[in-house]
This record gives structure tokens, sequence and C-alpha cells, in this order.
């Protein structure tokens, strides 16, 4: 079955308006469904749409390939956890960028005739820029798996001359596509596809852990517009559209999270962020512990409490038993609200889907502008798993890593319960003086088990 062109056009069309309404439904938690939905519907559309436009023909291996990535697709969806979405989602961007690659070599292996040498000159720069960002967003993204899964250390890898080196491989991947559009031979694309490999090595190689979350959003960013030069070399206008409202988008919130901490984008694209700038501040006091049975004392004398969710949480699975824990205290008449910071977990966005998925009501998870001038008035503020968006050193100590960057000012309330596994100082490497403080607690332990333990003793 194939269709017309005309009809494919439309199709296209179509599913370019589901996808603006996708990302304009992923605004807030309450159309974010909505959102996904018409995300689904409109790639279905697309994708069905190519298959059966012109010039394609279902051919068996087409057909295998596509029952193939179905069911490996369903199969991830189903059994990843919400703990492995960061690294999953670092996986799937670097298989746009390989995608990309993979097209534009067979591209320039296919023999094609030119209407005129503008034409020609023009096809051989998008093969280029396409391999170029393709390469970046896949050996980048690999790396960002390998350091999102553990399997890669989060501190930043520091190189002397670390942009002088940048910079020369952005140079001779210039004068490689110079010499590529004068006929030197497919060798110097295959030169450029290694030096933009290693490029993107060394970009996320450069970044630190504590700010993975970024370092996905930009990724995500890499990969669209991977996506739209690979449009551009096929003609294909909806995966030019698509790509530039993937990487348009992923530039825009990247942004966003570089002001929520204080960074430079353009740090963030040469890469080293988040390391060190001199000796840690000096950090007096000692870390006490608390049990169960003092937290729930806390509790019960409080009468407003703010919950500041991080990756602990995630990792421990506790977002139910935190939401028990809400509803709970909110049946006691007690004020009870959660405290987002921009990059809390290793992905955008996660503390919010996870808290949604828990089913705790949207109207009392407030952002860190909204709710940072409330924890001088709360009673008691429970940290579950977070460490450097908690974390005073961000005001206190200039060569901290996170120096300047804002912060969730918990220490400012009455009373504070750090819910942790161990006194370690987390993915980060930063050590926290939050757990230090007279007016902190430390509730070691899994966080579930510590909240379910919790639990017993708040009816």
């Amino acid at each position: 079955m194939s269709i017309s062109l005309e009809l494919q056009t439309a199709a296209y069309i179509t599913a370019a308006v589901l996808f603006i309404l996708s990302l304009g439904g992923l605004k807030d938690q309450e159309s974010a469904k909505r959102g996904v939905w018409f995300g689904i519907i409109g790639m279905a559309i697309a994708v069905v749409a190519t298959i059966a436009g012109p010039g394609v023909a279902m051919s068996g291996l087409l057909a295998v390939v596509l029952v193939v990535g179905a069911i490996a697709g369903v199969i991830v969806a189903t059994r990843v956890e919400m703990t492995g979405m960061p690294q999953l989602v670092a996986a799937l961007h670097s298989f746009v960028g390989l995608a990309a690659v993979f097209i534009g070599l067979n591209s320039d292996l296919t023999v094609l005739d030119f209407a005129s040498n503008a034409e020609q000159v023009i096809h051989e720069v998008e093969v280029f820029l396409g391999v170029f960002i393709g390469a970046v967003t896949l050996s980048g993204s690999i790396i960002a798996f390998g350091k999102l899964a553990g399997k890669i250390g989060g501190a930043a890898l520091i190189l002397p001359m670390r942009h002088v080196w940048n910079v020369l491989i952005v140079v001779g991947s210039l004068m490689l596509m110079v010499m590529y559009m004068q006929g030197a031979g497919s060798w110097t694309l295959y030169v450029m596809t290694l030096l933009a490999l290693i490029l993107g090595v060394h970009l996320v190689m450069a970044i630190g852990g504590a700010d993975m979350p970024v370092v996905v959003s930009m990724l995500n960013s890499y990969s669209g517009w991977a996506a739209a030069a690979t449009g551009f070399l096929l003609g294909n206008d909806l995966l030019i559209v698509t790509g530039a409202l993937v990487g348009s988008s992923g530039a825009i919130l990247s942004y966003i999270m570089c002001k929520a901490m204080n960074r430079q984008f353009l740090a963030v694209i040469l890469g080293g962020f988040g390391g060190s700038k001199g000796p840690a501040m000096e950090i007096e006091g000692e870390q006490v512990a608390i049990d169960a049975d003092g937290v729930a004392a806390a509790l019960e004398e409080a009468d407003s409490v703010i919950i500041v969710p991080g990756y602990g949480m995630a990792v421990a699975q506790a977002q139910q038993s935190v939401a028990e824990l809400t509803r709970r205290l909110r049946a006691r008449g007690k004020t009870v609200r959660f405290g987002i910071h921009p990059v809390a977990g290793r992905l955008p966005g996660h503390m919010n889907v996870l808290l949604a998925e828990a089913r705790v009501p949207y109207d009392i998870v407030m952002e860190m502008d909204e709710i940072n001038d409330d924890f001088p008035t709360t009673d008691v503020v429970i940290v579950i798993g977070s460490n450097d968006i908690v974390n005073p050193a961000a005001q206190e100590d200039p060569n901290s890593p996170i120096a300047g960057m804002p912060v969730l000012e918990v220490w400012k309330a009455k009373q504070v319960f750090v819910s942790k596994r161990g006194q370690g100082t987390g993915y980060s490497g930063i050590e926290n003086p939050l757990f230090f403080k007279e007016n902190t607690r430390m509730f070691f332990g899994d966080a579930k088990a510590s909240l379910d333990n919790l639990l017993t003793l708040i009816s």
C-alpha cells in the first residue's frame, strides 16, 4: 500500500502540529499526560506516512526492523524503573546521533546527480554537519549514560589546555570539510567523524556529576539538531521541523536550568562544568543521628512541614511512602508542601514525575522560587536523599564547585531531618555543611525503610 505525496505531506503537517501540542502539554503536570498522547499519536502518523509514502518499498527486512524496534521499545519501557530513566534517555540520545552518522556516511557513499554546483555544495555541507553533530551526540551520550549509571566516575575530568583542544578539534573539522568539498575524498569525512567522537567524549567527561541534569538536557538539544541536519540531508520536512523543535526546546531548557544554577550557558557547552575552584571550606561540628521516634515527636508538634525530595528517594522507591506520610500529616491538619529544585534528581522534572506517580496533589508541589522564602517560618523540613540542592556551601563557600548556585535554604527552618543512607558525600562528591548544623538531625537508613518505620508511629 502506497499513499500519494500530497497525502504524505498532509500527514506530516498533522504530525508536526501534534508534536507542537505535545510540547505545549508538557508545561505542567496536569496536562502532561495529554501532551504525551499527542506525541505518541503524532509519531505513529509520521512513521506510517513515511513507510507508506512514495519511494519507500515495504521489504521484508524493513518489516523485521520495525517489529524488532517496537518490541525492544515496549520491553525497555516496561522494565526500566524511574531510577534508570536518566541513563535511558541518554542512551536514546546516542541512537539519534548514531542514526545521523550512518545516514550521512551512507549519503556520501551514494552516487548522486546534482543539477548545479551550488546544489552539490549544499549537499556536502549537510552531510558534514549531520555527521559532525551526530558523532558528538553519540559519544557524548554514551559517556553521559556511563556517568548516570555509575559505570564512569562522576568527577569532572579536566585536561590541561582543554579549551584549546576543543577549538583545535573544531577548526580541524572545518578544514576537513573544506577539503571534502574540494574533492579530497571520503577519508576527510571519516577523520572528522573520529574527531567529533573524541570531542563528544571530552566535552561530557569534563562535566561534574552534580550537573548531569543539564548534560541530559543539552544532549537532548544536540540530538534534535542532529535530526534536523539529517532532515535536510534526506529532504524530509517533518524531520527538519521535529529536529528543530527538540533542538530548540532542549537548548531553552538547558538555558533555564543554567540560570537556576547560576551558571553560564557557554560554560556548559564547553565542558568543565562543576569543577572545584580551590580548597573547600572547613566544616565544623558533627553529624547527629536521630531515630524514627524522634522524627515522629517533632512532626507531632509541628504545624508546617516542607519535604525536599532528591535522587535518593528515587533510588529507594520511596515516593509512595512519602505520599502516604503527606496524607497522614495533612489529615491531622498540618500544612505539608514539597520544595522542588530545578535540577533535583538526574533528569529535568525527575522529582515531579515521581510525586505525580505517587498521586501527590499538584498544588502542594512548589518550585524553589515559590517556597524558598517560607523556610524561616517552617517548623520541620524533611530532606530525602538530596545533597547539592540543599547545600549551604553554595552561598557560604566561594571555592565550592556549586558556589553561586541557588539552593533550597532548608537550614533556615526550625528543624531539619535528613534521610540518608550513610555519611558519604553522595554522587557528586561534594560535602554538605547542612548535615553538621545544630538544627539538623540525620535520619540514617534506606529512605523507604526509614519512612515506613516512621509511618508506624504516625496514624
